[in-house]
């Protein structure tokens, strides 16, 4: 059995999410969770089963989006995780399956990442990231950056997606008390680890505008190496150096069953037994 967290840039059309969850659910899978954050202006689905990405393209037109969370398309990032009972090589196969099948169907540029990576210097998300859509868009000018699949022209109203296979991650954000981005910035150059900071995390600062507050969002990548609570230890220590402090955490998605064995010292918004799953 197979995890699917599709992460859609669209975050405030409460009729679009709704179809978007109706296609994952009539294509037969089972729909665990759905956050929506009009923020960051992104929903994430987490569903067991395939679903199709047609919905999401036709109804979404990334030209008309403004949100705080990074994104390359319409179909931001597409990965498959193994639960219990499956493997890796099957998540990738999975993976290559449906990125030739958007490229194909949608003609939408796919870049494959992570386990499914077919180029190594692009395995990582942020590479592929890094400034955003219209950096990806001058890279593609570069023989070296032809997407894994469809065509080398970015989709005009769907940009590009990515597609992968991978392991558990684990979407933690805190909220502070205050509305400082540039606090919430320099909490997160504290945790990531490409900072110097802690194993496995990475983490961004984001405004909060509809509630007035900032955040640091948090990828857990490996939440054994480096568990929710010792990373909440560590903001909650960095945080009250800087006079702020953390109103509550936030999990996006699911997460493994004994990830939250011991627990932040702040309310986890999310933080249900139907959400924790067996990988």
């Amino acid at each position: 059995m197979l995890e699917c967290v599709p992460n859609v840039s669209e975050g405030r059309d409460a009729l679009v999410i709704g179809e978007l969850a109706a296609s994952i659910v009539a294509a037969g899978a089972r729909l665990l969770d759905v956050h929506r954050d009009p923020d960051h202006h992104r929903s994430v689905f987490t569903f067991i089963g395939d679903a199709p990405a047609v919905v999401a393209v036709r109804r979404i037109d990334l030209r008309q989006h403004a949100g705080v969370h990074p994104r390359l398309g319409v179909l931001d990032v597409v990965p498959f995780v193994p639960l219990a009972g499956s493997s890796m090589p099957e998540a990738v196969d999975l993976a290559h399956e449906v990125g030739h099948a958007i490229a194909m169907e949608l003609a939408v540029p796919v870049f494959f990442y992570a386990e499914a990576a077919v180029v190594a210097s692009r395995r990582e998300l942020p590479v592929l990231r890094a400034g955003g859509l219209t950096a990806l868009v001058q890279r593609l000018g570069d023989p070296a950056w032809r997407p894994d699949a469809g065509p080398s022209i970015v989709h005009p109203s769907a940009g590009v997606a990515v597609v992968g296979a991978r392991r558990v991650l684990i979407a933690f954000n805190a909220v502070l008390d205050t509305s400082d981005i540039r606090i919430a910035e320099e909490l997160a150059r504290g945790l990531r680890e490409s900072s110097g900071g802690l194993a496995a995390v990475r983490a961004i600062g984001v405004a909060l505008a509809s509630r007035g507050r900032a955040q640091v969002a948090m990828n857990l990548l490996d939440y054994r190496r480096t568990p929710p609570h010792a990373v909440a230890a560590r903001l909650e220590r960095d945080a009250a150096r800087l006079g702020v402090d953390v109103t509550e955490y936030e999990l996006v998605g699911c997460a493994p069953a004994d990830a939250f064995s011991v627990l932040p010292g702040r309310p986890v918004v999310g933080l249900d037994p139907s959400r924790m799953l067996d990988f």
